[in-house]
């Protein structure tokens, strides 16, 4: 019993609790346009002006990068996703 709680304090697993890739990446698919993945990611001003292109081009731009942008996000580990996205705060692809 001992032994077990010491490996686990020696070869800490990381905890992703607040990991949002699949949202995120669902979301920038199917409302891709809205840009409501990366107000989800809390990039509050990339998701104005992702909102002021989809405006200007009625959606048709920021679809397509919603479905590239999507996919990109779902296509990474959980761990790369957090690393990238929510710690490293890496808001365009």
């Amino acid at each position: 019993m001992e032994n077990s709680k010491h490996e686990e304090w020696n070869n800490p697993r990381p905890v992703y609790q607040d990991n949002k890739k699949i949202a995120a990446g669902l979301l920038a698919i199917l409302l891709g346009p809205l840009g409501i993945h990366k107000f989800l990611l809390g990039y509050t001003n990339e998701g104005i002006i992702w909102l002021v292109i989809s405006l200007c081009t009625c959606g048709t731009v920021t679809g397509v990068l919603g479905l590239i942008e999507g996919i990109i996000y779902l296509t990474k580990s959980d761990e790369e996703f957090y690393q990238t996205y929510q710690v490293g705060k890496k808001a365009w692809f």
